[in-house]
């Protein structure tokens, strides 16, 4: 006879429920773990990321710090050149006034010493009038060729332009008075002179009206 046991069968659908009611407790235990674990990690990279951040902030405001000394420190520097490149200028400045006054004082012994050396035999001078670029001189001569030489030898100059003959007229006595206009610059000159300011252009003083008898 095959003998059946009820009971326990009846009991076996409650075990197995106790069974998958563990598991599912275990598996829950299991993800609330995980998820513990993954709340600390992302809690350690966010510390580790504001680490590194913050650090990279204060490398940052260290740069700024040193970028903005160095910049005060250039500006000082700066500032010692602009005041060089002001001193340097005026000290130009007089250097060039010094040796214009020292042209315009040389100018007139110049043309004076040119126009001496360009006198011919019986030609005197009576008056010269000078200005800031042109010379007129007034003279008197035994004869025509005289005066002619007399252009002549002024051309020869390398400061004179052209000389112009303005006015001649025979006075009593057989003498010839004469005007003669030419323009002139010393630039040439100036710029020989490698100690005097290079390129300056002299600016002969005005008026010079020396008269003989």
């Amino acid at each position: 006879m095959i003998k059946i046991n009820l009971l326990s069968e009846g009991k076996r659908p409650a075990a197995v429920r106790k069974a998958k009611t563990t598991a599912l407790l275990q598996t829950q235990n299991i993800g609330m773990y995980l998820l513990a674990v993954g709340i600390v990690l992302g809690i350690v990279a966010t510390g580790i990321y504001w680490w590194f951040l913050n650090a990279d902030v204060v490398a940052q405001q260290e740069e700024i710090r040193a970028a903005n000394a160095e910049v005060e420190a250039l500006a000082s520097v700066i500032k010692e050149v602009e005041d060089y490149k002001g001193k340097k200028t005026e000290l130009e400045r007089k250097i060039k006034i010094i040796n214009d006054l020292k042209l315009n004082q040389r100018g007139p012994v110049r043309v004076m010493d040119h126009i001496s050396r360009a006198l011919p035999e019986l030609l005197w001078l009576d008056k010269m009038t000078m200005n800031a670029s042109t010379i007129s001189v007034e003279g008197r001569a035994f004869n025509t060729n005289a005066v002619a030489n007399f252009i002549e030898n002024l051309d020869k100059v390398p400061e004179f332009e052209e000389p112009t003959l303005k006015d001649t007229s025979e006075q009593a006595g057989g003498v010839y008075k004469f005007v003669i206009e030419f323009n002139y610059s010393f630039a040439p000159l100036a710029d020989e002179g490698k100690g005097g300011a290079a390129g300056s252009t002299a600016t002969p003083a005005p008026a010079v009206t020396p008269t003989s008898g």
